[in-house]
């Protein structure tokens, strides 16, 4: 295999980075994308990945050294490239001379005439692994789908996964036999762990062999020679430093790569303890703090913020008990819980809209629901209205920061909605509700609803919202203060309508009431601006005219 020497790449307008630490060894393996060496200029940190999969014969920079773009910093031998041809060897003179010789190097010549090979089946074993599942370790298989001996296609189902929050299918990358099942039901698997053996065919490319040209007996063979000692030109790198996104600031020492993944993942870096040089947070330090806090005990329910937990009691002393174990999405709901009634000052704020008009409205689109084979509920009307609300009061469409010092101003408009299923508490998101009408709503609430229940939500099908709505109005009850979702900073607690009397001009009516709750982060909304919210919040549930203004 070819040796190639391996340079910085364009690094902008930094000039004399320094090497801060070099993250490979000579003779060691590297796949392309691998980071190399970390670089740190002025303002930021930045890994340098491998343009090539190979091996590392010689590193050529050491730590503190200045380097720019352009610099040689390791010599790698690359997989997968042919050896430039060795030159071919000049004639003797004496034997160039000799006409006994030339009828053996007409012969080779004859000998080695291209010759192509017709293309031919080759049939090989594939292990096919668990994909990239957004970081979830141990996950259980809940289903099989496949067995020995099936032919499959690509993209056909192989198995169903069920994490904390959702069920996942996971495809067949490629088409072929199944020779061997590497998982069953029950088992739990993570990133890079066996699912199968597969039997593909693949073709194989004709090789053709090309004579070298015959020595002439007038012209001499060096410049041939020259031609074919000459390296092979250098593959230009088109990979460029991904600069750090936040410099180095004395609390977390990170390169981009590890920034980026701790963002993916939601964990706070200045938690994570750097093994690195210098305490340099590694992407295996990010790994490990995430396992470990996904197999802590979930005692943490119980306590917290320097309270007490509360002792468990023996209570089969006081009659007949059964223990049952709380699903992975009930264990998963109550960590939540938890985290944000014990982190968000919530204040609620109670009112109630006169929907009698909205109920007449919506009772006469039976029949084009009935068309459209969907059915018309009040969650698409509640969605709407909400959307209106929030495009006026911005302040509840936003996030607080980490540092307490900034709010995040959200443009768009994501509003979850809460949805009971057997396993628990599930909130799908819908995206853009403002941009979308109440049918469009009304179909994909259907859509989302069904896919809850049945386990197949994704993580992108609940992320990103920005306000929830918590409905209790089919079970009943006249009110409820729903726990803040952080890191949003407000939820609308919707429950039953009822026929009430109201005083309208001098006398009392049958109307038809809305109670709804209106729970929010102190943090981020005073009381003024909540009281606004939910009087027009029923301003425009009472009048849905007002939806087209």
């Amino acid at each position: 295999m070819p040796v190639e020497i391996i340079k910085i790449p364009d690094l902008g307008e930094t000039k004399d980075v320094e090497v801060i630490e070099i993250l490979i060894k000579e003779g060691q393996s590297v796949q392309e994308n691998d980071s190399l060496l970390v670089l740190e200029s002025d303002k930021a940190a930045m890994e340098i990945p491998a343009p090539k999969s190979g091996v590392v014969k010689k590193i050529l920079v050491k730590v503190g050294d200045q380097v720019n773009a352009g610099d040689q910093f390791i010599e790698m031998e690359i997989e997968g490239a042919a050896a430039a041809p060795e030159p071919a060897k000049a004639a003797e003179p004496a034997k160039a001379a000799e006409p006994a010789k030339a009828e053996p190097a007409v012969k080779a010549d004859k000998a080695d005439a291209p010759v192509s090979a017709p293309a031919a089946a080759e049939k090989r074993i594939e292990l096919v692994s668990v994909p990239d599942i957004g970081g979830d370790n141990d996950v259980e298989v809940i289903e099989v789908h496949v067995k020995v001996g099936d032919e499959i296609a690509k993209e056909d189902t192989l198995v169903t996964l069920e994490s904390d929050k959702a069920a996942m299918d996971v495809p067949s990358p490629l088409s072929g036999r199944i020779t061997a099942l590497k998982i069953k039901v029950g088992d739990k698997v993570s990133k890079g762990s066996p699912v199968l053996e597969l039997e593909v065919t693949a073709s194989v490319a004709p090789q053709k062999a090309t004579a070298a040209p015959a020595e002439s007996k007038t012209s001499a063979p060096a410049p041939v020679a020259a031609a074919a000692s000459a390296p092979a030109p250098a593959v230009k790198q088109e990979v460029v430093a991904e600069q750090a996104s936040a410099a180095i600031d004395g609390k977390v020492y990170a390169g981009p790569a590890v920034r980026k993944l701790a963002r993916e993942l939601g964990v706070d870096l200045s938690l994570v303890p750097g093994n690195g040089s210098k305490g340099r947070i590694q992407k295996e330090d990010l790994h490990n703090f995430v396992k470990a806090r996904m197999q802590a005990p979930a005692t943490q329910v119980t306590g917290g913020a320097g309270i007490p937990a509360v002792p468990d009691i023996d209570f089969s002393q006081f009659g007949d008990i059964e223990t049952v174990a709380m699903t992975k999405l009930h264990k998963v709901t109550a960590l939540n819980m938890h985290r944000n009634w014990l982190n968000v000052p919530a204040v609620a704020q109670f009112n109630e809209a006169d929907v009698t008009e909205l109920e007449e409205f919506r009772a006469a689109q039976r029949k084009d629901a009935d068309k459209r084979g969907l059915r018309l509920t009040p969650m698409p009307f509640l969605l709407k209205a909400c959307a209106k609300v929030l495009q006026e009061y911005k302040q509840f469409n936003v996030s607080l920061h980490s540092s307490g010092e900034h709010l995040i101003q959200k443009k768009y408009i994501h509003i979850g909605v809460a949805v009971a299923t057997d396993a628990g508490l599930m909130v799908p998101v819908l995206r853009d509700v403002d941009k979308k009408s109440i049918w469009q709503l009304s179909a994909e609430l259907a859509e989302l609803t069904e896919k809850a229940k049945n386990r197949r939500l994704s993580k992108e099908d609940m992320q990103g919202a920005c306000f929830t709505i918590s409905s209790l109005g089919a079970i009943g009850g006249t009110g409820f203060t729903p726990i803040v979702n952080a890191p949003e900073v407000a939820i609308l607690g919707v429950s039953k309508t009822q026929i009430k009397p109201v005083y309208i001009n001098n006398q009392f009516v049958p109307r038809q009431m809305l109670p709804f709750s209106l729970c929010y982060d102190h943090r981020a909304v005073n009381g003024v601006d909540a009281g606004n919210f939910a009087t027009r919040l029923a301003e425009v549930l009472s009048d849905i005219r007002l939806l087209l203004l």
